[in-house]
């Protein structure tokens, strides 16, 4: 099952009109309790055939817009609000503003959780230094 990467854009498929719930799963590697999931919370709409799903292009491309900002680290509340921006009719003008603005934020806060990390790494290997030092030689 192939993963899309959070950089790669969606390719899309002039050969299909629509997509069922196992397509989704397969192509995303995600399950379908995801995508019911993703559907209750409102962020994909698929069209219901009684009791099947039918997913249209749009739902695709919001899906892989959906994964690719949980990969980062975004909310859904964060996600819904970058992908809703796509119908305000501006030619996605805020859309792109909102997520490069977003995005930004995000690269801000992991690097700071990076400085964190590397100073915690760093303090536990003068810690296992210090106590492998002061270790009593074993008697016999």
């Amino acid at each position: 099952m192939a993963t899309i990467s959070a950089h790669a854009p969606i390719t899309p498929r002039a050969d299909r009109d629509a997509y069922s719930i196992s397509d989704l799963s397969a192509e995303f590697d995600v399950t379908p309790r995801a995508l019911r999931f993703y559907e209750d919370e409102g962020l994909i709409a698929p069209e219901r055939r009684g009791t099947q799903r039918i997913y249209s292009h749009r739902d695709r491309a919001r899906l892989a817009w959906i994964l690719r900002g949980k990969r980062v680290g975004f909310s859904l509340g964060e996600i819904r609000e970058m992908i809703d921006l796509y119908d305000l009719g501006d030619g996605r003008q805020a859309q792109r503003e909102l997520t490069v603005e977003r995005c930004r934020q995000r690269i801000a806060t992991l690097c700071d959780q990076k400085r964190d990390i590397d100073a915690a790494i760093a303090e536990l290997t003068d810690f296992i230094s210090l106590v492998e030092a002061s270790a009593e030689p074993a008697k016999a």
